[in-house]
């Protein structure tokens, strides 16, 4: 044996009862479990770990991520690998970088560069893949051929794919281009994509009606895979916009997987008994449906995302040429402060909800971690006009915290049998929403230790096993003889997010180790040389 890990607790992902074992390793798979209850000789290896007030748990898996460019730049990403995740699910929210042609892929560097870097002037990641299958084979080959710092599974955005087959315009696509999106999804679920993402106010994904989206969806049954959308309202139509994507799955006969699940806004306050009830009926109506939620109230994304959807038609240029020009940008601002625009889920926009969290331009440093409303009165300005002044400096890159959230319904929503763990961690920024780094240990520190929210038990599952059986895998998600060495040892009585808000990027404590095909990536707290992740397909090319 490779290793041992003597007098564990192990958690084994499934939610049952935890148990005392030595956990043995080989090859990169759990080769040995030996239960306390066993009696008999105990599994010897050539490292032996002392377990004894450790659990022992499957790496933990982030189901919504945004490290898509930061898993081919930092080779260390201790924002997820000190947190115990061991794999990440790419490709969120109907935007990310494959499949691609060259103006596709500039236009998509400029509108996510808040989410991910990867700007114009950004030259830390050489942008040499077009297609699905060539990003998935650069992950597994990144950092000279050794690999990336975690695992990685990707959904075919859907709104790049509408970039490369419609272009901007806020239409229904024609017969012909709705026939390049099909090929455009088939292609890359058969190179190895787990499903399809939307962002549904996001442009241009948002200008999908719900028959193409269905009929993208039946492409995605065919493959297997799932659909994950960030619906097209989390505020003034949030339950019908679940209620939509429940009723067009279930026509496409695609399995669902609801992005964030959050309520938001004031319209929202104490509503989660109404969505859980309507996820209930779904389910027993057959539904295969699932969902993610992150362990905090306020959410994050780009400036530019609360902009009115018909703003964002023609690409970045176009909404940077409205914002210049006076009476379309008067426009702007009435659809976002009276109207309530459709980018921030049909709510008038309250500036002094809204923090800037990071900037592109480091020039602008001075906004970063004051709300748009603080820094327009220190300007002696209108909000509207400080939040202009920002979108159009920084093209677009602004990224901002949004404090609209309610811990009853964050509560609520994490406690569904549905439920499963996703960080929506964008790493860019000065001040980044912590739950890039805390995540996993909010849930475990914060929601099952300190609040009883759910179980210990209960929470491990939330975040392995049952993320690990949405994407089909097979031998991973559990503490199984056979599986994949993909592991965690923590501490149940110490662990917790050392992220907050005043300083993001403290990373967790109470976790020593965690393990990626049976190597060390996390040692005694600390970040090893390893890197043991790959691409995890969906019909998997060997190794996965």
């Amino acid at each position: 044996m490779d290793t041992v890990f003597r007098d564990v607790r192990v958690l084994d992902g499934s939610g049952g009862p935890s148990y005392r074992a030595d956990v043995a390793l080989d090859g990169g798979r759990i080769a040995e479990i030996h239960r306390e209850s066993d009696g008999g000789r105990r599994p010897g290896g050539t490292r032996l770990v002392d377990g004894h007030g450790l659990a022992l748990a499957p790496g933990f898996i982030d189901m919504h991520a945004h490290s898509d460019l930061a898993l081919l730049r930092d080779p260390g990403h201790e924002a997820k690998a000190a947190q115990g995740v061991t794999l990440e699910v790419l490709g969120q929210d109907g935007l990310s970088y494959a499949p691609v042609d060259d103006r596709t892929l500039d236009e998509v560097r400029v509108q996510i560069t808040g989410w991910n870097g990867g700007g114009p002037q950004d030259s830390s990641v050489d942008f040499d893949w077009r297609t699905v299958g060539e990003y998935l084979d650069r992950l597994d080959h990144g950092f000279g051929g050794e690999g990336i710092a975690v695992n990685a599974a990707y959904l075919v955005p859907q709104g790049t794919v509408r970039m490369l087959a419609v272009g901007w315009d806020d239409r229904a696509a024609t017969a012909g281009e709705l026939a390049r999106m099909k090929r455009l999804v088939a292609e890359g679920l058969e190179q190895g994509a787990v499903g399809m993402s939307s962002g549904l106010t996001y442009t241009p994904g948002m200008y999908a009606g719900d028959a193409e989206l269905t009929e993208l969806c039946r492409v995605v049954a065919d493959h297997g895979g799932y659909y994950c959308p960030h619906h097209r309202s989390y505020g003034a139509g949030a339950l019908d916009a679940y209620a939509e994507m429940i009723a067009l799955t279930r026509e496409a006969g695609c399995a669902l997987h609801l992005a964030h699940a959050t309520m938001n806004f004031g319209v929202n306050e104490g509503r989660a008994p109404e969505l859980l009830a309507l996820l209930d009926d779904a389910l027993d109506a057959g539904a295969d449906l699932s969902l993610d939620t992150y362990p905090y109230t306020p959410g994050c994304t780009t400036l530019a995302a609360m902009l009115p959807s018909w703003a964002g038609e023609g690409g970045p240029e176009a909404v940077l040429a409205r914002l210049r020009d006076e009476a379309t940008a008067a426009r702007i601002r009435h659809a976002m402060e009276v109207a309530g625009a459709d980018g921030c889920h049909g709510v008038p926009i309250s500036w002094d909800t809204v923090e800037i969290s990071g900037v592109c331009d480091p020039a602008l440093a001075g906004y970063v971690g004051k709300t748009v409303a603080r820094s327009a009165a220190e300007r002696g300005e209108e909000p509207w006009a400080t939040a202009r002044r920002l979108l159009l400096d920084d093209r677009l890159g602004p990224t901002i915290l949004q404090h609209i959230g309610h811990e009853d319904n964050v509560r609520r929503i994490m406690r569904h049998r549905v439920h499963t763990g996703g960080s929506d961690g964008i790493l860019q920024g000065d001040k980044p929403h912590p739950r890039a780094y805390g995540t996993f240990p909010r849930y475990l520190g914060t929601y099952a230790r300190e609040l009883g929210v759910l179980s210990l038990e209960e929470c491990v599952a939330h975040l392995t096993g049952r993320p690990a059986a949405r994407l089909r895998l097979t031998d991973r998600g559990l503490v199984r003889e056979g599986h994949r060495a993909d592991l965690v040892l923590f501490d149940p009585a110490t662990v917790a997010a050392g992220a907050t808000f005043d300083a993001p990027r403290t990373p967790p404590t109470g976790i020593p180790h965690v393990l990626i095909d049976g190597r060390f990536v996390i040692e005694d707290g600390h970040r090893t040389q390893a890197l043991a992740g790959r691409s995890i397909r969906r019909t998997p090319p060997g190794r996965g």
